[in-house]
């Protein structure tokens, strides 16, 4: 009598994690390279033109629905420096750095970022 063994949890986590600790974890999934990468691009470049940013809601909030005619300066400014780090090879690079960093760690201890930001706090 044959007795097929099937895979359980712990033989398919176990190869989960052997496949995660090879070199080819900095593989990157196209969800990745085009919606994950690009989202922290995002974060990190208003945080870099965080005095433009400012200047802009500040205008919106003064000319209400005029703003599409009065705050075109301080949105030019701000799409040129929005557009100076989105089209940046050596920006993406470090986002793709800090998001393999992130996955790394995540796969590691099983917490996400924002779960560490508050623990961390805490």
């Amino acid at each position: 009598m044959i007795i097929s063994k099937q895979p359980t949890q712990k033989t398919r986590q176990s190869v989960w994690r052997t496949w995660v600790g090879t070199k080819e974890n900095s593989k990157l999934r196209h969800v990745e390279k085009d919606v994950l990468i690009p989202q922290i691009m995002r974060e990190r470049a208003k945080e870099l033109c965080s005095d433009k940013v400012q200047a802009f809601t500040k205008c919106c909030q003064e000319t209400g629905l005029l703003m599409v005619v009065k705050c075109r300066r301080e949105n030019t400014a701000l799409k040129d420096c929005l557009v100076g780090y989105y089209s940046d090879p050596l920006f993406y690079e470090e986002c793709k750095t800090e998001y393999l960093k992130q996955r790394e760690e995540y796969r590691a201890t099983g917490i996400k970022k924002k779960r560490q930001k508050v623990t961390s706090n805490v």
